[in-house]
């Protein structure tokens, strides 16, 4: 509170009506919503110097999205320009700034500022951000938009801080680092492994890659997109509109039926697996490999992934597949439990990032009413939240990418659903004047408690998950990382929930 000249107390009034902390998609979505709606006192915050979030850390070789270009964009922006059918890397941060710019969202980013805590200020009804530089500015709404897939985690092998030869994280490529006629080490197999191998293997002299856990791989149905039809797309959208519909519907099939549904729909997950496997069989000759190469649990327990060229790498003279496990890394190699030490020159770390932990979801720390700490609660009491966006004691705080947001065709299909549930929340208060948005308990509570019941019908129940390995799973055994619903149940309950399962005051 402030004393005016009068000496009536007066509410203390925020700098900005919305801060959107991140600018990776999650946040340019969410900007983009804001000015349609017509809200234009917000900021952006951004850590680095730069926006983009996976797409700008992310450049390793062989980077490239593994759903169609046509499903990974926003539905309202589409891109008639993509080279390909899964487009590479580079033309997805390119495809950020774009929207960025189209959007008039670049006068609103800040570069160069990490939020350390964002503090609840219940008498004035206002979030204050701290950055770590020791500057605060106050907003009466947050937006959440730092995503899952932004810190690396890197692998916990004894005496890898002995390794006195160069180390990267996929996350962290050095282009400067020339991988030729050299001897590399990858540890870890997931998506990110299933598109550098393939990439460095004809370059080095003799690749190594460590297998803890087979990866389920989907035959990848890529090409470049023909300049004919890029002219169509851009002179008829309503064909690429088309092109995207189908892409949608067929990923639908498969990640919502198969994975939300498999205690119902067993039989198609089977059939999945089977197409898997044969595509195995077509593209490696030895059958031993293919025997390393095979999961032993269910298809969607792990993140799968689509390639036509990972599986056969393993036929080359110059890679090996390791499945037996890393004992320690020694300064020039790695020691694996058999004894055996194999001298490499470069190590190379395709082991992901950390998603449902601590200290990551969020990345910054949140302390709502009664001093409550967001991410410690969600430690302690499971990863919960309503519809993904919002949590009971944070007024006037939302998450893009909370617990249980995923589902459907693709990330941006869920940001343009959890914008609309949020900005349903926004606009509502101000036309009603409201300085206090928050989700009734009982109302999140419910809902929480038919996400556990509904996930008992996914795979993570029903097909063997335990050996996956799999970020989706958090330290309680739950799976926050994907909502058991359709992609359109998802787009209906975003948009027509009872508003009145918020308090406004």
């Amino acid at each position: 509170m402030k004393q005016s000249a009068a000496g009536a107390v007066s509410a203390r009034q925020p700098e900005h009506e919305v801060v959107i902390i991140g600018t990776g998609f999650a946040g340019i979505g969410a900007g983009i919503r804001l000015r349609q709606s017509g809200i234009t006192a917000f900021v952006m915050l951004e850590s680095a110097d730069d926006l983009g979030g996976t797409w700008r850390d992310n450049h390793y070789p062989g980077i490239a999205v593994d759903i169609p270009s046509s499903t990974y964009s926003f539905s309202f922006e589409q891109n008639p320009s993509w080279s390909r059918v899964f487009a590479p890397g580079r033309e997805l941060y390119a495809y950020a700034n774009h929207c960025v710019d189209k959007y008039g969202l670049r006068p609103h980013l800040r570069f160069n500022t990490r939020v350390e805590k964002t503090v609840f200020d219940a008498d004035n009804r206002l979030w204050e951000i701290h950055d770590q530089q020791g500057r605060v500015m106050t907003a009466r709404f947050v937006v959440s938009a730092t995503g899952y897939l932004t810190q690396p985690k890197n692998p916990d092998i004894a005496g890898i801080e002995t390794f006195s030869r160069p180390i990267l994280h996929t996350a962290r490529w050095d282009h400067s680092l020339s991988l030729a006629g050299k001897r590399v080490a990858v540890i870890g197999t997931g998506a990110t492994a299933v598109q550098l191998v393939p990439t460095i293997a004809p370059e080095v002299r003799q690749l190594h890659v460590f297998q803890r856990t087979p990866i389920w791989i989907f035959p990848k149905p890529d090409a470049e997109i023909p300049w004919v039809l890029k002219k169509l797309y851009e002179r008829l959208p309503f064909t690429q509109g088309s092109a995207r519909m189908a892409t949608n519907i067929s990923t639908e099939l498969i990640m919502v039926l198969g994975v939300v549904y498999t205690k119902q729909m067993k039989p198609l997950i089977k059939t999945v697996e089977a197409i898997c496997r044969q595509h195995l069989k077509n593209q490696v000759s030895d059958p031993e490999t293919r025997r390393k190469l095979t999961p032993d649990y269910g298809f969607g327990c792990k993140r799968p992934s689509f390639s036509s060229d990972y599986l056969k790498t393993f036929n080359r003279s110059n890679v090996e597949l390791v499945t037996e496990g890393i004992e320690r890394i020694t300064p020039t190699g790695v020691v694996t439990n058999d004894g055996q030490e194999r001298e490499v020159d470069v190590l190379v770390c395709a082991t992901g990032f950390k998603v449902f932990e601590n200290g990551n979801t969020p990345t910054y720390k949140v302390y709502g009413v009664n001093g409550l700490e967001l991410g410690q609660f969600w430690d302690e009491q499971r990863y919960q939240a309503y519809q993904g966006a919002s949590v009971p004691d944070f007024p006037n705080y939302f998450t893009v990418m909370g617990p249980y947001a995923t589902t459907g065709a693709s990330w941006f299909a869920m940001i343009e659903s959890q914008m609309a549930h949020i900005m349903r929340c926004i606009t509502t208060a101000r036309e009603r004047r409201a300085t206090w948005v928050e989700i009734r308990r009982e109302v999140h509570d419910a809902y929480f408690a038919e996400i556990r019941e509904r996930q008992l019908s996914t795979v993570f129940y029903n097909n063997h998950c335990a050996g996956s390995n799999s970020y989706y799973f958090d330290r309680h055994g739950d799976a926050p990382f994907l909502r058991p619903s359709s992609g359109l149940e998802l787009w209906l309950r975003s948009r027509y929930f009872p508003i009145g399962n918020y308090r406004f005051a």
